[in-house]
This record gives C-alpha cells, structure tokens and sequence, in this order.
C-alpha cells in the first residue's frame, strides 16, 4: 500500500490487515514504525472529525504534523498543486491527507509523495468505511446476510459509496433508503428502497446521511423529508445497531431523541474507533510493509 485512495483499490485482506492493526494500536499490542516521520494535513474542505481524528492518530504514531493552509502558501501565487506537492516531497514530508470537494488525488499520483484519502468530492471516504467496518465488527461477529439500512443523501454521500464497496464485500445485504431526487444508481452490489419504515423493520444496522445542502442544487422540501425519511423512535428497530458518520443534523435525519439515547452512544464509538483505524493506515503507507 503506497497509497490508500479508495476502498476499490483495497484487497479483502488489506482491510482486515487494517482490523489487525487498528486493534493492535487499541489495546497498545503494537508500536508505531513511523515516529519521526512528517505528514501533511491538506484540508481543502472544512471537517472535524476526520482532521482531528487523523491529526490525534498521527501525534500517537510519533510522526510530526505539518497543516496545510492554502491562503498561506504559494498555491494564492499561481504555482499548481502538483509543483507544490512536490516541493513539500523534496522538503521532506512523507505523506499528505488530503480532504477536497473535487476529485485532485489521482492527478496527483505521479508526484514523489504518498497520499491518503480523507475524503474526495462524492466519490470516496475510505477511511470512514474501514472505521464503520471496525465499530461493526465489535457488535457483530459475521456480517454475512446481515441487513444494512443506508438513509439519506446517497447522491451526494462519498461515506455512502465507500460503505456499499466494503460492507457488500463481507457478505452485507446493502439497503439504500432514500427519495427518488437522493438516489445514486451508480452504486453497484445494493438494493433501492424508498419505503424507509418497512426497511427498519429488520435492519441489523441502521446508518443515517447528513443531508448536504452544501451540494444540493435543487430545492428540496425538508419537511416532507422529515416525514418520510427521519430515523425516530417510531420506525427505528430497537435491537438495531445505530450509526451515523457525522455531523448529526439533529432532528432531520435522526431525532435528537435518538441520538440523546443509549442506541446514540455508537456514533461517538465511531468516532473514537477512527483514531485507531487512522493510526493504522498511517503507520502502513509512511511505515512500509511490518
């Protein structure tokens, strides 16, 4: 792994060699092979979780941590992405996770740097489907057969995408609920439902969607949204294992009752578990293979 861009790029057994790790960082089995190395943190776009989850993992691992501000760089004096990645390569930095909302890391592959993926446009979130897959792994020993309700945005939600290609993998039975205008039949290995209570009837696991008004052109109509699409304690399945990648628009996608609740405590377990799965493919793409 010189690179992680997508889940697609990802064998089966590069994502549990990911479990292993991330598992071994947790319960401090295993040391960093990486401390003193430097990484850089290239935020195009505004995050909390996962900039400060990478952030935490990196500080674990040892490594030094270089943020990158594009107001403050020679990116505002015309030089292209592509020089300045190479320049920080020549300085000495050994990575960059690099979080945009277009498509740039592929372009940037013939460059001297490796890079990881926090996040590109629609199209791809890895690291947030490997730490899903993480937290799942604690509550279920087999996903095989297991029913896996997605509900929301799925057109504009790369974290949607990434989970379909992983959790479809290891045998999940992928349901997309979601209105006809959030709908993506791009997405292979799944199941289109726009019946979200029937779904949630017998969902093992029950992941909501932020709503991304920021990419949404259309107008939509939040309340018949809210109607017919918010996960509440009226149509969620008690025994479902609930999720949600952040950040919550309370009362739109999930009740804040929901969230307040015992079933809410998984989402702040995702998150927690993202530091372990970071500092896990950290330690592998700037470590080299253990």
């Amino acid at each position: 792994m010189e690179n992680l861009i997508s889940i697609k790029n990802l064998t089966n057994e590069d994502i549990l060699k990911i479990m292993r790790m991330a598992d071994g960082f947790e319960k401090k089995k295993i040391k960093s092979s990486v401390k003193d190395k430097n990484v850089c943190m290239m935020f195009f776009e505004n995050s909390t979780r996962t900039r400060f989850s990478f952030e935490m993992a990196a500080h674990n691992l040892g490594l030094r941590v270089f943020n990158f501000d594009t107001q403050k760089t020679s990116l505002s004096k015309g030089e292209s992405l592509f020089d300045t990645i190479q320049n920080l390569s020549s300085i000495g930095i050994n990575c960059c996770v690099v979080r945009s909302k277009e498509s740039i890391i592929t372009s940037l592959l013939d460059t001297n740097m490796r890079f990881i993926n926090a996040g590109e446009g629609t199209i791809s979130h890895p690291t947030q489907a490997l730490l899903d897959f993480y937290t799942i792994q604690k509550h279920f020993d087999d996903l095989t057969d297991k029913k896996v309700v997605i509900v929301g945005d799925i057109k504009h939600s790369r974290v949607a995408k990434s989970n379909a290609e992983l959790l479809s993998r290891f045998g999940a039975d992928i349901v997309l609920a979601a209105p006809d205008y959030f709908q993506d039949n791009s997405i292979k290995n799944v199941r289109y439902s726009e019946n979200l209570n029937e779904e949630l009837k017998d969902a093992d696991i029950t992941m909501g969607l932020r709503i991304q008004k920021e990419r949404i052109e259309e107008n939509i109509k939040f309340d018949d949204y809210i109607k017919n699409f918010q996960i509440n304690s009226s149509n969620i399945n008690k025994n479902t294992l609930l999720m949600h990648p952040g950040p919550v628009n309370r009362d739109v996608e999930l009740s804040s009752e929901l969230v307040n609740s015992s079933m809410g405590s998984v989402i702040l377990e995702q998150a927690k578990n993202g530091v372990y799965i970071r500092m896990a493919v950290l330690d592998m793409i700037i470590g080299g293979k253990r």
